[in-house]
């Protein structure tokens, strides 16, 4: 497999670890749109007024957000593709029993469970945000089922972003990678040794 990598140990601010490759993956775009994301997620589900104006630009600007990305995962570069992450229960079955047989590998995307919840998260934004504009029309203003199904929907994003972070933190332990640092920087470093997939 052919990607961009140079030793670690010159890099000023990563941590030092002999042997380990630094890898380019997350381009700019990518990252800003993460952490935005997770601002609107913030913001409109524990900081700002949910029947104010600032909570429905807030949603709107998270629908944005995921309409960018989706376009991104089409003409972006290639860690940014769907077809570097293609939704796959079956392969999310197979990297879960691989993990609990003590499976290390290091994938520069995302690996096949990160694959589902990112499908997942993107499109329970997208329904809030469908569900949202609906109760703001004429024809569902007032109507229990859509206000209803905001707040199920909600409450499953809020789920989802826990089992997201969990996710996170078992997967840099179980492959020695800082995923919330790659996510800042935009590298991996790979320890020594270690596969890549």
């Amino acid at each position: 497999m052919a990607f961009t990598s140079k030793p670690n140990s010159g890099r000023t601010g990563a941590r030092s670890i002999p042997g380990a490759r630094d890898i380019q993956v997350w381009d700019p775009l990518v990252r800003l749109i993460h952490w935005s994301l997770a601002l609107t997620i913030l913001l409109n589900g524990a900081v700002v007024e949910e029947e104010s104006q600032v909570h429905e630009w807030i949603g709107y600007i998270a629908l944005g957000l995921v309409a960018i990305r989706l376009v991104w995962a089409l003409i972006g570069p290639k860690h940014a593709r769907f077809a570097t992450f293609p939704p796959s229960p079956g392969r999310a079955v197979r990297h879960l029993r691989d993990l609990l047989a003590g499976d290390r590998r290091v994938h520069l995307s995302h690996n096949p469970l990160g694959a589902l919840m990112v499908y997942n998260l993107w499109i329970s934004v997208i329904l809030i945000g469908i569900t949202g504009y609906m109760m703001t029309t004429i024809t569902f203003f007032g109507i229990d089922w859509v206000e209803e199904a905001h707040e199920v929907v909600f409450g499953w994003l809020l789920f989802s972003v826990a089992l997201h972070v969990a996710g996170v933190a078992v997967d840099s332990w179980r492959s020695g990678v800082n995923l919330v640092r790659s996510m800042v920087s935009g590298r991996k470093t790979i320890p020594q040794g270690r596969e890549v997939e």
